[in-house]
């Protein structure tokens, strides 16, 4: 069976009043039972809690935005997921919810913990609706948006495609509402599309096409092949499986290099790093060419934060740039004090190291 992970923008979930579109909601559970009727297996990314909880109750006083979300998404998680399961019982299948956050993919216990309870769920037949835990997420510690999460479970579950729905075609190469503008129908690893991506958020979401080309760039880096596609088009996922040269769309290239599953999981961590190692010229030289080295001691200069063994570091050049991140062997405190030396094991053994185009 294929697997792949589909993810569910707010906006193609949304009228626009800001309201749950339940319409479009069952179009595309009609388009996911099909799939599963074709031998896919499905991880469903779903935005909407908000959505769905907007208007459900007046608020007793006027609430910021970390309190309006809280309190939406709530509410409107019960009634999402609800809906999704009288939808998805109407073809005699089964969804179980996840509901994670940013800190649950931070360690490796956690990271596995997750990918062992989505696995079962899979094994049994059951489809997995995963959203973020809005209501007690705080904003230094949430996803981008949905399209970030999306692509760790892509990465956690060795999907073979991650299919993203906004509410554009892809990606153009000019502004889409320009009717000269066209949608880029393939990106090969290392194309350069920083002149083309569009700096506007989707009107419900917290993300834009910035984050989505990132995230589609690194799932696609790690051999899963990245769409992009309008959820709002009528049968879209149908299309992109049976017409897919007829279907507007952009295609991210999957690389030809597999990582383990332990380098997929460090090469999405950097944001749950815990310290900064830097280095000097000559490491940096090394971490950045083509040969495979680990982190040695005497190549580093600096140790910034507090950290234990096994935690996620930050490998920063001596000019600033972030070159790498991995697992440390060391806690802050003794990687400090052994600074310089060549007479010990590596800071970052290459098993746990990932460097900026590896």
């Amino acid at each position: 069976m294929k697997r792949i992970v589909i993810k569910i923008g707010s906006n193609v979930l949304t009228r626009d009043d800001g309201r749950l579109d339940v319409r479009r909601m069952a179009a595309l559970v009609d388009q996911v039972a099909w799939l599963r009727s074709q031998h896919y297996e499905v991880l469903l990314v779903s935005s909407g809690s908000i959505a769905s909880g907007r208007g459900e109750v007046r608020a007793s006083r006027k609430l910021d935005s970390v309190e309006q979300r809280q309190l939406f998404s709530a509410i409107g998680q019960v009634k999402l997921i609800s809906l999704y399961y009288s939808l998805f019982r109407e073809y005699g299948l089964h969804i179980g919810q996840v509901l994670t956050m940013k800190e649950n993919f931070s360690s490796r216990r956690e990271y596995l913990n997750q990918r062992s309870c989505m696995g079962v769920m899979l094994d049994n037949g059951i489809i997995p609706v995963i959203n973020e835990n809005d209501t007690v997420s705080v904003t230094e510690l949430m996803f981008t948006d949905n399209d970030e999460l999306s692509g760790l479970i892509a990465t956690m579950m060795g999907a073979q495609q991650l299919i993203i729905l906004s509410n554009i075609d892809g990606i153009y190469d000019g502004s889409p509402a320009d009717p000269g503008s066209n949608v880029i129908a393939r990106v090969e690893p290392g194309r350069d599309l920083s002149e083309y991506i569009q700096h506007e958020k989707s009107g419900f979401g917290r993300g834009g096409m910035i984050t989505k080309c990132g995230i589609a760039r690194k799932v696609a880096e790690e051999g899963i092949e990245v769409i992009i596609a309008n959820g709002k088009r009528d049968d879209i996922l149908r299309d992109l499986i049976l017409h897919p040269s007829a279907t507007p769309h952009t295609t991210f290239v999957p690389s030809s290099q597999a990582a383990s599953g332990v380098k997929k999981w460090i090469a999405h961590s950097e944001s749950f790093a815990k310290g900064v190692v830097r280095v000097n010229a000559r490491a940096a030289e090394a971490l950045t060419g083509d040969d495979a080295v680990s982190l040695l001691m005497v190549g580093v200069t600096a140790v910034e934060g507090d950290f234990e063994e096994g935690d996620i570091i930050n490998i920063v050049a001596p000019d600033g740039r972030r070159i790498g991140v991995g697992r440390s062997a060391y806690g802050s405190a003794e990687a400090t004090a052994l600074i310089g030396r060549h007479d010990v094991r590596p800071i970052v053994h290459y098993d746990y190291l990932c460097t900026e185009g590896s």
